[in-house]
Formats: C-alpha cells, sequence, structure tokens
C-alpha cells in the first residue's frame, strides 16, 4: 500500500454491552431487539432500516476515503450479510470493503480492548507496512470535515481534540470522554481518562478550552503497532484499550502526534436511549436516499 492512500479500520468487534441495557426510552420493539442482537453500527436507525455505519462510510467517502477494513467479532455476520461476505475487495458505493475478525482470547467471554482490536486488525494486513491510515470507532458519526482534517494533516499521526462544550451530551456523560493534554504546540502528551473535576483546570488548553478525544486517530503502521503489541491491560477492564497505546507512543516518541482542535457535535450510539437522537440527527443532515 502506498503511504498516502485513503484508508479506514473501522472498530466493530466489540459486543455491545451497554447498548443491551434496557431503555424506557420511546424506541420501537423491532429496534430494541436489533440493539440486544447486533453489533451497535449495524442497528437501522435510518429511513427503511438503513444501517448506522452506512452514515459513517458516506461521510468517510465524502471526505476521500476509499478503503475500508472492518473489525468484526467472531460471531458477527450482520456486516458481511450486509457490505459483502469475502474477505477482501468487497464493492459498496464507491468504497471497497474488507474484513478482519477479531478473536476472543480462551478463558474470556469478551473480546480484548480496541487497541487489540487495531493491533489484530493490522497483523492481518502486513501489506500496509509503511504506510498510514485513519481508525475510528464503528459508533460514533465523525464528519466528513473531521476526515479530512486528518487525510490532509502533515504531522506523522494526528487525532481529532474535541472542545468538550461543542458536544450535545449531558455532563456525566461528557465527564466519561478522556481529556487531552499537550504541549505548547499542540503535541498530545497524555489522553487522561475520567479525570477529578479538581484537576480539570490544569488540562484547559491556554485559551481556556477543555478538548477530549473520542477515539479517531490517523496513525502510522510501523510506528503504531510495537505499541499496540505491549499494551498493557487496564487494571479495571482487564482490556488493552487504544487510548492507552496511543498515550504510550505520544510519550516514547515526543512530538509526534498532533491534536487538530475541533469544535461540533458527534451522535453517539452507545445506549439504547441514544436512537432516537441519532435518528433525529439522521432526519436532519442525511439524504433519504444516502447513496
Amino acid at each position: 500500500m502506498a503511504p498516502h492512500d485513503p484508508s479506514l479500520i473501522v472498530l466493530a468487534g466489540g459486543i455491545s454491552s451497554r447498548m443491551k441495557l434496557p431503555t424506557s426510552t420511546g424506541i420501537d420493539d423491532e429496534l430494541k431487539k436489533q440493539a440486544a442482537e447486533r453489533t451497535k453500527g449495524m442497528i437501522g436507525v435510518g429511513a427503511e432500516g438503513r444501517p448506522f455505519l452506512d452514515y459513517l462510510l458516506y461521510y468517510a467517502r465524502e471526505a476521500g476515503l476509499r478503503e475500508v477494513l472492518v473489525v468484526i467479532g467472531e460471531r458477527d455476520h450482520a456486516v458481511r450479510a450486509y457490505y459483502g461476505e469475502q474477505d477482501r475487495g468487497n464493492p459498496f458505493h464507491g468504497l471497497t470493503i474488507s474484513y478482519a475478525v477479531q478473536t476472543i482470547p480462551p478463558g474470556r467471554v469478551k473480546p480484548l480492548g480496541t487497541g487489540d482490536a487495531l493491533y489484530q486488525a493490522l497483523s492481518a494486513r502486513p501489506d500496509w507496512s509503511g504506510g498510514d491510515f485513519i481508525v475510528c470507532n464503528s459508533d460514533n458519526l465523525y464528519s466528513i470535515r473531521a476526515f479530512r482534517m486528518l487525510l490532509e494533516d502533515g504531522a506523522p499521526n494526528s487525532l481529532i481534540d474535541y472542545d468538550r462544550s461543542g458536544l450535545e451530551f449531558e455532563e456525566n456523560r461528557i465527564a466519561q470522554f478522556g481529556v487531552t493534554k499537550k504541549d505548547a504546540e499542540g503535541h498530545l502528551l497524555e489522553i487522561i481518562e475520567k479525570p477529578p473535576a479538581k484537576h480539570l483546570e490544569e488540562l484547559r488548553d491556554k485559551d481556556g478550552t477543555l478538548r477530549i478525544s473520542m477515539n479517531i486517530f490517523r496513525l502510522q503502521y510501523d510506528m503504531i503497532v510495537p505499541f499496540l503489541k505491549e499494551c498493557p491491560l487496564h487494571p479495571v477492564r482487564q482490556e488493552k484499550e487504544l487510548v492507552a497505546a496511543v498515550t504510550r507512543m505520544a510519550q516514547k516518541v515526543p512530538r509526534s502526534v498532533k491534536a487538530l482542535p475541533l469544535k461540533e457535535h458527534v451522535p453517539d450510539l452507545t445506549y439504547q436511549g441514544d436512537i432516537p437522537k441519532v435518528q433525529e440527527f439522521i432526519g436532519k443532515h442525511f439524504p433519504a436516499s444516502l447513496w
């Protein structure tokens, strides 16, 4: 793969345990059934049951991305049934869709986290060595602008650094996102998970803005792989997390990750209660026919 070929990795291998929690919000029985059975990206939140992932891929295509590698779980058949059964090279409205399967280690009932998902994906694609890629969650609807910012930035690695005040979530939810700490020139020093409120003031940018990561990065294959491989388990969740690997890389290779500031809302599909809000956003911002 040439170093600047536009490519995207979508992390969709989790078991979506929070989405399976019942809710009292007004969603129909079919969507509740999908929320309990499908990976979040395949929940039919759009017109005529169009899955959430379609909208993310539409934005990615409009930004200039063409090759997509979707990381799926061992028991996930919905993604292949919709986007194509071949392991590689499924054509989809100007995109090429391929898959990497995130296996579950013996003795576990859940996958080993986002860091492990990306490591398994890159291990399956040694032909990508020497290039870079964008990686993101499958349950966030990142904008065309966000994708283009990453594609156009010239730093070795980068992430979108979201202004917390631009997110249209409840404050207790926003507090769950990792806060970014940068040097004076905007290079990432650390992504701090759920910092105590008393420490937030010292994490503000020089203009007073508090910024967070929502797990969308552009990364160099050869630089990130060693940090994914050696990523430690989270002490509570016992998972390898992508943010931990990126933080370690930023600390071991100073000035290697640029934080790109952006203020806008990012629709999120974590809980069943998010479904009506996502449906409303899609209805306002996307054409009914989409493709």
